[in-house]
């Protein structure tokens, strides 16, 4: 079988640097083209990232047309707002695109506009932009031509909260959620100031529904509800060097045990390869899925107070960015999901 050409763009990055380790071990794919955000000139790779000396692709100038004719599909590990410039030659030139930014994961451009304080510049994307949820959109990824891949938190939260809304078991006004991540979320120049100046500071920050991944959230939350959805979100950094977890709280529409609601949880993602349900004597840590693709749920019920309480832990850096949009890049050729993750 002919493999996919994969090009990276953004790879000084966590996330590009993950997508390499990744894509490097995956059978159904070759890395065609690497390229820094604005790299003017060709550099070896092992000039980068002496570890993957082995792998013969320069990292080349950031030039859209020019990456098109080498790829079947590009990932765009960048930051927010440079994607705008990079989809549309992209899109033209029939490249599937996989972009690990938030510029297309909100469906309304005045809402990003409000939440990212700059202008959406290039809303005519955004019709046929599919978020990139594996479990919840698999159907609508397999044709997409471009991709939003979710953003970490809200991977851990939608898939935390997706089986109990499905079955009308939670009051939707009433979702508390407690996250904690790692620094790496915030990339390389932030992480390794929160271990230069405070490492092991344990702290929140972005209280009182100013986090950007907000309006994400309460979109898919909404969507699967069929009404809309207003959530209190706290994130807070934790002082490890990669994972996430949400513990998320809500009020009880019907009695339920812990028993039945894992079993609820099992059935509902019994057919999807990287959920796994955690039974009633154990709980999801942030030990258990690093460097994995997988996001370990538990769902317990607080009897006393009528309340569920879902713990939804993953890898910031793989389910929560680059193993998610390989994932997404498996839906979309047709490939088994789990090559190159597992």
């Amino acid at each position: 079988m002919k493999k996919i050409r994969a090009g990276i763009v953004g790879i000084t990055g966590f996330t590009g640097e993950e997508l390499i380790r990744l894509l490097v071990k995956h059978k159904g794919a070759d890395i065609t083209v690497l390229a820094g955000r604005s790299t003017s000139e060709i550099r070896p790779l092992k000039d980068i990232y002496p570890h993957f000396g082995s792998l013969d692709v320069p990292c080349e100038p950031l030039d859209p047309v020019s990456i098109s004719k080498k790829c079947d599909v590009v990932f765009l590990a960048l930051p927010h707002r440079v994607s705008f410039e990079i989809v549309p030659d992209l899109i033209k030139s029939n490249v599937k695109v996989i972009d690990l930014s938030a510029d297309f994961r909100i469906n309304n451009a005045a809402s990003y506009e409000k939440w990212y304080g700059e202008k959406h510049a290039a809303p005519q994307f955004l019709p046929q932009a599919v978020y990139g949820l594996c479990e919840l959109y698999r159907k609508e990824i397999k044709n997409a031509r471009l991709v939003a891949n979710p953003g970490c938190y809200p991977t851990t939260i939608i898939l935390g909260l997706l089986p109990a809304i499905r079955n009308g078991l939670i009051n939707l006004s009433s979702v508390i959620i407690d996250a904690k991540s790692s620094p790496s979320g915030a990339g390389r120049k932030s992480t390794a100031e929160y271990f230069e100046k405070e490492h092991p500071n344990f702290r929140p920050y972005n209280i009182g529904g100013r986090h950007r991944h907000i309006p994400e959230i309460e979109q898919e939350l909404s969507k699967i509800a069929g009404e809309g959805v207003t959530v209190t979100f706290t994130p807070q950094i934790i002082p490890v060097e990669r994972g996430m977890i949400s513990t998320i709280y809500s009020n009880l529409l019907k009695k339920v045990s812990t028993e039945e609601i894992t079993s609820l949880y099992r059935d509902f993602y019994s057919g999807d390869r990287f959920i796994r349900v955690i039974e009633e004597n154990n709980l999801p840590d942030v030990r258990g899925v690093v460097n994995t693709n997988y996001c370990d749920i538990t769902a317990r019920i607080d009897e006393r107070a009528g309340r569920l309480i879902v713990v939804s832990a993953i890898d910031n850096l793989v389910k929560g960015a680059s193993g998610q949009a390989v994932q997404n890049m498996n839906i979309m050729f047709g490939l088994d999901e789990t090559e190159g993750l597992i």
